[in-house]
């Protein structure tokens, strides 16, 4: 068992490294469309094939990927969720992987594609993922659709799991990236769930499967995320997809991709779903997780409360001309600008108190800084254009990060990131929930921390180089 358990470690350890080798590069971010997946589903050969099995409320075609000629058949969806497209780009890699030859995987593909018959629908909800939202164009969840089956596409999704009746279905979803990890304090960049088939939670064969599969692919993804995996909740939802899956008696296993710091566009996310997914399958093919123990599955930790992006601990305000030391947590928002196909980042402070029992994703000790509110430029500006004739640099070092805009314009934000403030009032004196974080952390006369929209350092990823209120 144990050499087993280390050939798989290795083999995930390969994987992991020829990732970039598989990786489909037209997909460079989480926010493409139906028709930018079409030409590379068209260009796929042997021995994958394409079909479509439906079209959306809005008549986009939904498309089924099948690879294989094994007796085990496979279901795997995506993008159930439109804004939740991480394992799209893992399964568009994997049709990479699985055309290749020649390069030291040749007995990976074989048993795979000789032992089980793969069914890939790597968009499922493309009328969402057109809008980057969650629901389908109904404005309902398909995740909540399972018993009435009023969106087209839950009931494709029933019609291909009553028609193929796969051993082992993988729902691949994105999830809150502010979840912890128990109560570690560390984010979880994956979480699994074995879905519960009824209240109870009872284990059969069909959800005993689920668990053992996962354990495997917890195991191989521990040496590259380790402490960084969770178990989502199990609580039965009588509504949803997975939960009925395993209840009609296929093996559901659902992949949740968090958030990895660093990662806005999930790349890293990408490369683990990846090796996870190839990893199952080759466990599925060979039997391997028979020999998994499902006590190891509930050893995983389940997910915890959400985690700040910034926790400011211990910093001191002042209210009433008196101090008072609170923390600040702090969370980055995705704004979508579906013209541009991309987004930016706006900020609020979350909470305020004593947030001693919660983490951030990234922290900063206070103790002796007092927290103060930005300055602003005295004057009003025309146009964003106008800050390129300001010295932002000496500006920003005497605090002033807060720039009055008299008309909106398409400008492009300087290098420096600035509180462009194109109507309404300043930030609250000093702070208040909900608002922007644009403050000053000062020791004595001294800035010691600039925060601008929640960031307090230059050209962060993600964000425009300012941040319009």
């Amino acid at each position: 068992m144990i050499s087993t358990f280390s050939s798989a470690q290795d083999l995930a350890r390969r994987l992991h490294d020829a990732h970039e080798t598989f990786k489909e590069k037209k997909l460079t971010h989480r926010r493409f469309k139906h028709q930018d997946i079409v030409p590379l589903l068209n260009a796929l050969s042997d021995p994958l094939s394409i079909s479509q099995v439906g079209e959306s409320l809005e008549k986009r075609a939904i498309y089924q990927v099948k690879a294989g000629s094994g007796q085990t058949k496979v279901l795997l969806w995506s993008q159930m969720h439109g804004d939740e497209a991480t394992a799209t780009m893992a399964l568009f890699d994997i049709f990479n992987f699985l055309q290749a030859r020649n390069d030291g995987f040749d007995e990976l593909r074989q048993t795979i594609l000789t032992k089980t018959t793969l069914h890939f629908v790597p968009m499922l909800n493309p009328d969402g993922a057109e809008r980057f939202q969650r629901r389908t164009a109904t404005d309902i969840d398909m995740n909540r659709d399972a018993l009435r089956l009023q969106t087209p596409e839950g009931a494709i999704l029933k019609n291909l799991q009553q028609t193929l009746q796969p051993l082992v279905g993988f729902n691949l979803h994105d999830q809150n990236p502010r979840y912890g990890v128990g109560k570690t304090g560390k984010q979880a960049v994956v979480s699994f769930l074995a879905t519960a088939f009824d209240e109870d939670r009872n284990i059969n064969d069909v959800r005993q499967r689920s668990m053992q599969l996962i354990v495997g692919m917890n195991r191989v993804l521990q040496q590259f995320i380790p402490g960084q995996i969770a178990r989502y909740d199990d609580e039965f939802e009588p509504r949803a997809f997975g939960d009925n899956i395993q209840k009609w008696g296929t093996t559901l296993i659902l992949i949740e991709s968090g958030g990895y710091k660093g990662d806005s566009e999930k790349m890293a996310i990408r490369r683990l779903n990846f090796v996870a997914i190839l990893s199952a399958l080759k466990a599925i093919a060979d039997g391997s997780y028979r020999q998994e123990e499902t006590a190891n599955y509930q050893a995983i930790p389940e997910n915890g409360r959400p985690l700040f992006d910034v926790l400011i601990r211990n910093a001191t305000v002042m209210r009433d001309g008196h101090p008072v030391i609170v923390d600040v947590g702090i969370n980055h928002n995705e704004v979508n600008d579906k013209a541009a196909n991309a987004f930016s980042y706006k900020s609020i402070i979350d909470d305020i108190g004593d947030l001693s029992t919660f983490y951030g994703l990234e922290e900063i000790d206070a103790t002796g800084l007092t927290l103060t509110p930005a300055y602003a430029y005295t004057d009003t500006l025309s146009s964003v254009a106008d800050l390129s004739k300001l010295d932002l640099p000496s500006l920003r070092r005497e605090g002033i990060l807060i720039f009055p805009v008299r008309k909106a314009q398409d400008d492009t934000f300087p290098a420096q990131a600035v509180h462009v403030l194109y109507e309404g009032e300043l930030p609250a004196q000093p702070l208040q929930l909900e608002q922007i974080p644009t403050f000053l952390l000062k020791k004595g006369d001294q800035i010691q921390y600039r925060f601008v929209n929640g960031f307090w350092k230059e050209n962060p990823v993600g964000l425009q180089n300012g941040v319009v209120d």
